[in-house]
């Protein structure tokens, strides 16, 4: 039985030699400091091979992912690995195509085979011992490549500790190089400078139909994807060395990978994953080559204030580790990932058109005497019969908004229009549809970060349907400037509608839907208005993120007379950092990857005490402390007439578990801000900042048949 990542199977306690003597009781040990081939641990003392249908049994489907696993040679005499195309112009001998491996061969061939439960300090180790059991040892020719020239060697001898193998140039000398000449001379001499060893790294076995060499090629494969994606230079210094280094670092790392392959991360956090990454290692290279540079007895200046550069150094890293962390988590990144591409535009605003006036765009799929009628009067000739005033006609609703310029209106008439891009707005302008939302359907195809984005001062969006398919980050997303929408049909299939930073959202008498993720994303310092919407059928209703970082506020929110159901988690949920992230302790969320704390149940007594609506008398004035000042909360009181008495209390009483939370989290916030400013000695500058009020009103929403509830908290 063969690893799915192409490996030995080993049985649970990870002994190859426990599973060569469950298969074979009888077979005789092999001499000492010999080595076997992987064919032959499968071989009995007569040379006869197991039978395939022993290994079978213990594989339901009697398959292997990799392809590679091992049955008799009466039944798969030959290689099970297809043939890679040649390196260069195609005059050097094929190799094995091992590039291709799937999520799942990789996670087993790295979780079962090469590191197991091993610590950071171990993985040198285990993959040295993975390599001793799959890789020939001697006489098989691999191709060396590297950036510069690709040449034809052969293996003399591996040495599993240092990762290297001792080669031997192939004669006559078979090479291709790229902006150089190399000949034989040259190469030899190259060799005797590395004293004829090569990093395994750079060795891609040749292609050989016997199968013999099947788990040497996908053992370098193994080893070269996990040094070049997986492992970190700073991992082996990790302070904490007693985790499970698959499960901390390598499983997330390897389903980041798969997940940008797959487009499912959005191009902008990747690009900001890719900046972090070599921001991190950059300055880890130059604190490590200080560290090596300081004496350990000296008391030099010099050497005081390369320590303090040090600690500068070290504390950078620190966060920019923080941050990959974030990105290489699914959860967290899901969660905290919303700095990443937040002040990236995809366009730029355009501004007044050069020669003056406005143009209303009318897009019509097809157009008729009556549609044209109704339109001339009931919109044009009222609202746009200015001079200024011009009409153009569209079919395509993304073309129509690429062509505005700021003030323009965009009307579209009944029809379901098809999309293949995302739909920026950069100027302000207005769009609308021209009767019912489910007569005027937009819908996206094609894969794209998301399907509106706008980051124009003020853009109003009313009586259109949306339907998304294939999107990464959401529906619709607001990254600056203000959106308002009205009478809309959001059919989400990603996340839903997200509200950057700094930017504003209105959204009245909506429908929104479908969404994998959050019907609603609100982040730290936006403004958010929510009044009579039905979010229903998402994964969770609203997400409202508040984060580690002190400077980051809440949101001001208005959520009224909302309806909130049917959704797979929590109606309202709010994700924060647990009281050891609050007090400035690290709290270990990549190890839990986060915890939820229900604070309300739908059907559930709720606690009276502990309102603190107004800043003062609560729980959240009284952890403020004495020494910090408790800031102005503003809560607006719902008034009696939007809590009708037909609605029974149990659908509504989330309103106020919503808001004692929301004042408990920013009263925290600010004493930790405070806090931090002392510290800096800069409190000062930053009055005007804990000043600030923090507006809320929420009232007459109704959560009905939400799955984990109507509000609840996500720890990290």
């Amino acid at each position: 039985m063969m690893s799915e990542g192409g490996g030995l199977c080993l049985s649970e306690g990870g002994e190859l030699q426990r599973l060569v003597e469950d298969q074979q009781p009888a077979q005789s040990e092999p001499e000492p400091g010999s080595k076997m081939s992987p064919r032959e641990l499968f071989q009995d003392e007569g040379g006869e091979d197991i039978d395939a249908d022993e290994q079978d049994d213990e594989d339901d489907d009697g398959e292997d992912d990799s392809g590679t696993d091992v049955l008799s040679n009466e039944e798969k005499p030959c290689t099970h690995l297809q043939r890679a195309e040649p390196f260069g112009s195609g005059g050097l001998p094929h190799v094995f195509q091992t590039s291709h491996l799937v999520f799942y061969e990789r996670f087993k061939a790295y979780q079962d085979y090469m590191l197991g439960d091993c610590k950071p300090s171990e993985v040198k180790d285990f993959t040295a011992d993975y390599l001793e059991k799959v890789v020939e040892p001697c006489d098989w020719q691999a191709l060396w490549h590297t950036d510069v020239f690709d040449v034809l060697i052969e293996v003399v001898d591996v040495d599993y500790k240092e990762l290297r193998a001792k080669v031997e140039l192939v004669l006559p000398l078979q090479c291709e190089a790229r902006g150089c000449d190399l000949t034989e001379e040259a190469m030899k001499t190259l060799l005797e400078a590395t004293m004829n060893k090569v990093p395994l790294q750079e060795l891609h076995a040749v292609y050989d139909e016997s199968g013999d060499f099947d788990q040497t090629a996908l053992a370098l494969e193994h080893l070269r994807f996990f040094y070049k994606h997986i492992w970190r230079q700073w991992d082996e210094e990790d302070e904490d060395d007693e985790f499970d280094y698959f499960v901390r670092c390598v499983e997330p790392r390897l389903r980041l990978y798969y997940d940008i392959l797959e487009d499912r991360v959005p191009a902008g956090l990747v690009e900001e994953y890719h900046s972090v990454l070599q921001r991190c290692s950059q300055t880890f290279r130059e604190f490590s080559s200080l560290r090596n540079g300081l004496s350990s007895d000296s008391e030099s200046e010099l050497d005081n204030v390369s320590m303090v550069e040090g600690l500068r150094m070290y504390e950078q890293m620190e966060t920019l580790k923080r941050k990959l962390r974030i990105i290489e988590n699914p959860l967290l990144r899901y969660v905290l990932g919303y700095r990443m591409n937040c002040g990236q535009l995809s366009c730029s605003a355009k501004g007044e058109r050069p020669g003056g006036g406005r143009v209303v765009h009318v897009v019509s799929s097809s157009s008729s005497v009556q549609l044209l009628h109704g339109l001339m009067m009931e919109k044009l000739l009222p609202l746009y019969s200015g001079k200024e005033f011009e009409v153009q006609f569209h079919s395509d609703p993304s073309v129509a908004v690429s062509s505005c310029y700021e003030g323009d209106v965009v009307i579209i008439c009944p029809g379901h229009y098809t999309v293949t891009n995302s739909i920026s707005i950069a100027d302000s302008i207005q769009v609308e549809g021209y009767g019912l939302p489910d007569e005027i359907v937009i819908e996206k195809r094609n894969k794209g970060d998301t399907f509106v984005e706008t980051t124009a001062p003020d853009v109003k969006i009313s009586n259109l349907k949306f339907i998304q398919h294939d999107a990464i980050e959401g529906i619709m997303c607001v990254r600056q400037g203000k959106l308002e929408m009205e009478n809309c049909v959001l059919q989400c299939e990603t996340t839903g509608v997200i509200v950057r930073t700094s930017a504003q959202l209105i959204m009245n008498m909506c429908d929104l839907y479908g969404s994998k993720g959050a019907g609603v994303e609100i982040y730290p310092g936006s403004v958010c208005s929510l009044v009579g919407n039905g979010i229903h059928h998402c994964k969770e209703g609203i997400l409202i993120k508040d984060f580690a970082d002190a400077l980051d506020v809440l949101p001001q929110i208005t959520m009224v007379n909302n309806v909130i159901h049917n959704n797979e988690g929590y109606g309202v949920i709010l994700v924060k950092p647990d009281a050891r992230g609050a007090e400035g302790q690290p709290a270990d969320a990549q190890s839990t990857g986060g915890e939820v704390e229900e604070e309300h149940k739908e059907g559930g007594a709720m606690e009276a005490e502990g309102g603190a609506t107004e800043g003062e008398g609560g729980p959240a004035a009284a952890e403020a402390g004495s020494d910090c000042d408790v800031p102005t909360i503003v809560v607006e009181e719902s008034p009696a007439e939007v809590q009708p008495s037909l609605v029974p209390p149990e659908f509504t009483e989330g309103n106020d578990a919503i808001k004692r939370e929301l004042v408990a989290t920013s009263v925290t916030k600010r004493r930790l801000q405070k806090s931090r400013m002392k510290e800096l000695g800069a409190m000062q500058a930053d009055e005007n900042l804990l000043s600030q009020e923090m507006f809320v009103s929420i009232h007459g929403n109704q959560f009905r048949r939400n799955g984990m509830g109507s509000f609840g908290t996500f720890l990290y």
